[in-house]
């Protein structure tokens, strides 16, 4: 690494080789963004790299990362701090599926990896990029959510446990960083035709329920939730437009996000788009609460 990106905004994306990993590193591309691309193969990364376009005055690199390992991730924190002059966008998107099934069939060592990458992950380059985020005038960090971040996945627990951590980790940061002009959200980007839905199709309607085998099979059927949505969110929520916008749980196919900044003041004082207790009271059960 001889040489340094040059140009005033970079994105860093977890999880960039494949899938909407690889989507939003094209996209933030197109909007003119520096990129650093971080993931595990680095063929696929290499592949992403020289297939962009090139631009004057944009620049990428990538990093190879096995963020299964907390060793490895500080070596990455040390590698970007080293190349990259200013990070503006955080993307935590990389993530694994894990151990499909009941809980205590599951083999809790894959359990605990889904952890690992899902949630502890993102929590190190956060901790890690904030400080120098505050440094360089705030930016934006978006983490991924995914399904049973807002209510029960029943044969999913490694993976919904970790997203919804990450949600509610993103809502706690975002309070801590919402002086610094450094806005914190979770993109939910709907059920998308990927390798991990392959994955779960693979396990079949015994394994992780009919519910979910059927929905499963619809998204590759018909193709799922849009990650050109996704990619316009990310884009909006990095740029001058979101300002206010934090803490938030956004979901790219039903919210109409494209409307909140002229309510600015309404979702900064409420609790809407977030992970709430509901009580009894909220669904006027009268016998429930005192």
């Amino acid at each position: 690494m001889g040489w340094r990106l040059k140009a005033d905004r970079t994105c860093l994306i977890t999880g960039a080789s494949r899938g909407l990993g690889e989507f939003l590193a094209r996209r933030f591309w197109d909007e003119g963004y520096n990129l650093c691309l971080v993931a595990r193969s680095e063929a696929h990364l290499e592949k992403i790299e020289h297939s962009l376009p090139l631009k004057k005055g944009q620049q990428i690199i990538h990093l190879v990362c096995d963020l299964g390992d907390p060793v490895l991730i500080d070596e990455l924190i040390i590698k970007v701090r080293a190349t990259v002059p200013r990070l503006d966008v955080l993307v935590n998107n990389a993530a694994i599926q894990g151990p499909i099934g009941p809980l205590w069939e599951n083999d809790f060592s894959l359990w605990q990896k889904v952890i690992q990458i899902d949630l502890l992950a993102p929590v190190a380059l956060c901790r890690a990029f904030i400080p120098w985020m505050k440094q360089t005038g705030g930016g934006s960090i978006i983490n991924i959510s995914g399904g049973g971040a807002a209510g029960p996945r029943a044969n999913f627990s490694a993976y919904a446990t970790a997203k919804a951590g990450l949600v509610r980790f993103s809502e706690t940061i975002a309070e801590e960083t919402r002086s610094a002009g450094i806005r914190v959200n979770c993109i939910a980007p709907g059920a998308m035709k990927t390798a991990m839905l392959g994955e779960v199709l693979k396990k079949g309607a015994e394994s992780i329920g009919e519910r979910e085998f059927a929905l499963a099979n619809k998204v590759f059927m018909e193709g799922g939730a849009s990650m050109s949505r996704v990619g316009d969110l990310a884009i909006f929520l990095s740029g001058q437009a979101s300002q206010g916008i934090t803490g938030k749980l956004i979901s790219a196919v039903w919210d109409d996000w494209e409307h909140w900044p002229s309510h600015l003041d309404e979702l900064s004082s409420s609790d809407a788009y977030t992970l709430r207790r509901i009580t009894g009271r909220d669904r006027r059960l009268s016998w429930g609460d005192k």
